[in-house]
């Protein structure tokens, strides 16, 4: 057992915190933000709070599988070199692909790209960051002529206008968001958030701009224009730094009013003269864009158009002014900056002949690619058509999070040759390998990562790597050595990759590319496992300099295109993203009790006009279907909503529920210039499915066999599993799915109302409730009998002895407090703001993330209370 805590950062998303980890038992982690981490400054979200509930071993893969076969390492390694030399042989380098993931770190990803693009000679390597921030990549290259993002979170301190675009910000980046907020408080920075959503994010907003989905580029072309009406060009800048098209301004101004744009956006022309308003008044502006812009089939030019409007005015390359690209994964970054994407080479140079050359030389490869590879969706798609024929996969989980995710399934299946390496035994992935191979995870591994601001920081492990679990970079090194590549793949530790990536960086580079980490091309070993978390870059473009053949950055020209009216018969518009305490696929999140809790299943959000319609009420099943697919949800009802449009999750695999599987529903269309799918605009239907029967059943560990019913979402909870259930026909077969015991069991005909509890080893095994027409119970204190020493006398009532407080649905995660006791603490503390809130409760106080509900919850109780006095 370790005292000294571990200065390691999160696993996450792209703003990469800083974290302190405490090992305190086996398997045991006591998790700390950092306070000396620039990113976080010793704040942690959710997510990140609760890391040490996911470092355990349920679930992991611990050996070498070949099929269902446990076997040792080098039988495994020989068959993966010997089937990927073999189809190389027979049918040429690009019959083989990588899939990899911004979860790697970069000396992983810096040795699996080496090893296809140096040595096997096919640019088929891609990641699962294409599906989130590509088109933000093609915009830079297009723009600046290099992938770099030319801003910090400083900037954020420093802007008198933040404006957030496409971006959940309170959710998916809550440490950016607190960040944001505190420099509302501090200096009084305004914020604008353009989203067709109304999200957590924008209940502190000075505005929110629900715009029409896809009308991004007519909304900044409208502003450009009438910044140029008005004056606000950098004329200056654009002289000396800028080359403009000849057609450049025709596209601008073409229905760039303020009327037609307020058309085309669909909003208030006063908000849009608003936000036109504050853009002119504040030339410290940063645009913070997410996956709203970059998930479109238009994102490229969406990013461009944001980018546009920067370059124009002059609003880059100084104290917070910048447009802000944030990234949803812990190392995007850091697989951009080695090529972890097919569409370029390693140290951010494209596929140029000279470019091409100089990686070979570096590397000395024997087979350099000399084009770009395969982008995921086409990637898989070669897969299905029997192009590729092996495929390796690295941390991620493309059954579930690719567009069309059906189709990708049967490539899968289709595939002669597929290996996955990952830190789960069963993924919805892994079910169609010939190989899987345990990879180490967060807690055990040691390299780098870099954030969304180009900060690279260091990720150290803090438990020993379990059974015999490896570095994704080891593993990649033993197949190139086992492929005849023994030399250029003898690392020996992570800092030998580092060094190399570093010395890539500044070869001929000659101040070509801004991305140079030449200063630590010697770095000693003791220097690396010390690294402090450093910026690479410092503040780009402040000399005006681009990575442009002439040093001038590029206005690109982009036009709005037609946006399509509803189909007969797919009537909605179907959007996708996260929920504020979940992560990818929840392979990791998934095993956290509290983490669960704010939201326990999969929901279809809709606007209530589109539900009354359709006879949809709240909590009902119902039924998503796009031309590519169909999945079940529960429906919940939200003003949020634009009407004729709708939200669902993107967290929900077949290891977790019957369905929220949103995977399988966007169009496998993508932007043409970056690749990126566009998962924000898929023409939809929604219906409710009928159930004749509600449940849930609670089980300690696991149940013995899955619950059988229309819907089933099964959800982590301390000491075991919840289920959540809806059917038809006899509920009695769920009786299947519960364990050994003695059963005690209570029913009421009349309401169609069964409660069965079984008791084993004198402690509640499980719980069944089923209703017909009656209500069921609140979970809470049944699930907490599943860690109590004896049996409750009280067991089917679903309560203690007495009267039991209903804490409501969860708001605040980080301290367990439900809805109930916050609008009960309003109401009997007469608490005014958040803070108080806060002093009371201590809700909000920790990472931030539910601050903007709280808010929301004060407001709408304030409201009431005062209808009410006016109504006395």
């Amino acid at each position: 057992m370790s005292e000294a805590a571990v200065r390691t950062t999160c696993a996450y998303c792209g703003v990469g915190c800083g974290i302190r980890a405490t090992v305190t038992g086996d398997r045991q982690v006591k998790i700390e933000g950092d306070p000396d981490h620039p990113a976080n400054r010793g704040r942690l979200c959710s997510k990140g709070t609760h890391l040490g509930e996911t470092v355990g071993l349920d679930g992991r893969l611990l050996h070498p599988m070949i099929g269902d076969k446990r076997v040792g390492w080098d039988k495994a390694l020989d068959l993966v070199a010997r089937r990927f030399k073999e189809t190389i042989a027979r049918h040429g380098p690009d019959s083989v692909a990588f899939y990899v993931s911004g979860q790697l770190l970069t000396e992983d990803y810096y040795v699996a790209n080496k090893l296809m693009k140096g040595f096997i000679g096919s640019g088929n390597i891609d990641t699962n960051s294409r599906l989130c921030m590509s088109s933000a990549v093609a915009g830079h290259i297009r723009a600046f002529g290099e992938d770099v993002v030319p801003a910090s979170y400083d900037d954020l301190d420093a802007a008198d206008l933040i404006i957030l675009v496409g971006s959940n910000t309170a959710w998916c980046h809550p440490i950016v968001y607190q960040r944001i907020m505190a420099a509302r408080a501090e200096r009084g920075t305004k914020l604008v958030v353009i989203d067709p959503r109304r999200t957590e994010t924008c209940e502190d907003a000075d505005l929110h701009l629900a715009i029409r989905p896809g009308s991004d580029v007519a909304l900044m072309n409208g502003l450009l224009a009438h910044c140029r009406r008005e004056g606000l060009l950098d004329e200056a800048f654009l002289t000396a730094h800028v080359a403009t098209p000849d057609d450049f301004w025709d596209a601008i101004e073409e229905d760039s009013d303020l009327w037609s744009v307020a058309k085309t956006c669909d909003v208030a022309p006063a908000d849009l003269k608003q936000y036109y308003d504050l853009f002119a008044a504040n030339p410290r502006t940063v645009t913070l864009f997410s996956q709203g812009i970059n998930q479109a089939l238009r994102g490229t030019d969406q990013v461009n158009a944001i980018i546009n409007l920067h370059l124009a005015t002059g609003r880059i390359g100084k104290p917070g002014a910048a447009p802000f690209s944030i990234t949803g994964q812990p190392n995007a970054m850091g697989g951009r900056e080695v090529g972890g994407l097919a569409s370029t080479l390693a140290a951010h140079m494209d596929f140029a002949p000279e470019n091409v050359a100089r990686v070979g030389r570096f590397w000395s490869a024997p087979a350099m690619a000399t084009k770009p590879g395969l982008k995921a969706v086409d990637l898989f798609r070669a897969v299905g058509e029997g192009r590729i024929k092996a495929l390796w996969v690295m941390a991620t989980n493309p059954a579930v999070s690719m567009p069309d995710a059906g189709r990708v399934r049967e490539a899968l299946a289709a595939c002669p040759f597929v290996v996955v390496s990952d830190v789960i035994a069963d993924t919805d992935t892994g079910r169609f390998a010939h190989v899987r191979l345990p990879a180490t995870g967060w807690a055990e591994k040691d390299g780098t990562v870099t954030n969304s601001e180009r900060r690279i920081s260091r990720q150290r492990g803090l438990l020993p790597a379990p059974g015999e679990a490896r570095p994704d970079w080891w593993i990649i090194s033993e197949v190139g050595k086992r492929m005849g590549w023994g030399s250029a793949f003898a690392y020996e530790r992570p800092a030998d990759i580092y060094r190399e990536h570093a010395r890539l960086s500044t070869y001929q580079n000659g101040g070509a590319r801004l991305f140079d980490i030449g200063h630590h091309a010697a770095i000693g070993n003791a220097a690396y496992d010390a690294m402090e978390p450093n910026l690479w870059g410092g503040q780009p473009f402040a000399d005006g300099g681009f990575s442009t053949p002439d040093g001038r950055a590029r206005l690109v020209s982009v036009r709005q295109a037609k946006l399509a009216d509803p189909l007969k018969d797919w009537p909605l518009t179907l959007n996708t993203g996260r929920y504020r305490d979940q992560w990818h696929t929840m392979t990791r999140t998934g095993l956290s009790p509290k983490l669960a809790r704010h939201r326990e299943e999969p929901l279809a959000e809709i606007n209530p006009e589109d539900a009354e319609r359709r006879g949809i009420a709240e909590g009902d099943i119902v039924r998503v279907a796009t031309p590519q697919g169909e999945s079940l949800f529960r429906a919940t009802l939200s003003e949020g909503q634009r009407r004729g449009e709708m939200f669902t999750p993107i967290h929900w695999t077949d290891r977790q529920s019957s369905g929220g599987r949103t995977g399988l529903l966007p169009r496998p269309l993508t932007d043409p210039h970056s690749g990126q799918p566009g998962f924000k605009s898929t023409p939809t239907q929604v219906e409710k499915v009928a159930t004749e029967w509600r449940a849930f059943l609670i089980v300690r560990g696991e149940a013995p066999r899955w619950p059988e019913a229309v819907w089933t979402t099964r959800i982590t909870v301390g000491g075991g599993a919840l289920y959540e259930l809806a059917g038809n026909g006899d509920p009695a077969a769920l009786e299947k799915a519960l364990p050994k015991g003695d059963w005690i069991e209570a029913a009421d005909k009349a309401r169609g109302t069964r409660r069965i509890a079984v008791i084993a080893e004198e402690r509640m095994a499980a719980a069944l409730f089923v209703t017909r027409d009656g209500e069921l119970p609140s979970r809470d204190w049944l699930i907490a009998q599943l860690q109590a020493p004896s049996v409750a006398p009280t067991l089917l009532a679903a309560r203690a002895p007495g009267a039991q407080a209903d804490r409501g649905p969860i708001i605040c995660v980080c301290f367990d407090i439900g809805l109930k006791t916050i609008v009960a603490a309003i109401a009997d503390q007469r608490l005014a703001d958040v803070a108080a809130i806060g002093k009371a409760l201590g809700a909000g106080t920790n990472c931030g993330s539910c601050r903007p509900a709280l808010g929301r919850i004060l407001t709408e109780n304030t409201a009431a209370k005062e209808v009410s006095h006016a109504a006395v």
